[in-house]
């Protein structure tokens, strides 16, 4: 069972996925609020081993810092596009990449310098139960995680419930993002999205909704 918890000012969804054979879990996108997160995690007598950030967006990371303090062992999972932006370098660059914004209040989020990735993730690559699909558009190294058997995809920032990601930040590119959404459009219509904010829905519904909306 997927369980949800929104975190942070921007409502972003932190998911647990227990992974029955040991008792762990993967935990995606931990955007803030660690107190929250642990305390979840310790109502459903789960420990992280893979802590995975569908991106590396502020409000996906903002409680990175907390939780691998909390659960050393655990593995912090990134695709290879994306690890500069944490480990030694990476609050300076969010730092930056904020001010551009005029959004640097978000730096309030991070709760200490971000851990290097334990893991740098590939296309194909697998998370436990889980295959990765490298999945640009929205950043570069946006990826999805896929469980065939079960019908389960976590989409990030690439899908959502009646949306799909924006390509306006930087490293934004609106023809990959078409290019991903297809290749999520190809699923078969019962697999079950879980995106990085708002209610979980399925590929059938977003896709007949695309298609509906396009020109």
């Amino acid at each position: 069972m997927v369980n949800q918890l929104c975190v942070g000012e921007l409502k972003t969804n932190c998911w647990i996925i227990p992974l029955p054979q040991d008792g762990g879990c993967i935990l995606a996108d931990p955007g803030g609020e660690s107190g929250r997160i642990i305390d979840r995690l310790g109502k459903l007598r789960l420990e992280p081993r893979f802590i995975v950030l569908t991106h590396t967006h502020f409000d996906h990371i903002g409680a990175l810092a907390g939780i691998a303090a909390a659960y050393p062992e655990a593995r912090v999972a990134v695709h290879r596009l994306e690890a500069a932006r944490i480990g030694g370098g990476g609050l300076e660059l969010q730092r930056r990449e904020l001010a551009a914004l005029a959004a640097l209040s978000f730096l309030d989020a991070f709760q200490g310098p971000l851990p290097e990735a334990g893991m740098l993730l590939e296309e194909g690559d697998t998370v436990g139960p889980f295959t990765v699909f490298h999945l640009p558009g929205h950043s570069p190294g946006s990826i999805g995680l896929f469980r065939g058997d079960e019908k389960v995809l976590i989409s990030g920032d690439t899908l959502f419930c009646a949306g799909v990601g924006r390509t306006d930040l930087p490293g934004g590119d609106q023809a990959q993002l078409e290019l991903s959404l297809q290749r999520l459009f190809a699923l078969d219509g019962d697999v079950q999205v879980y995106p990085g904010h708002g209610p979980a829905t399925s590929i059938r519904r977003e896709r007949n909704r695309y298609t509906e909306a396009a020109p």
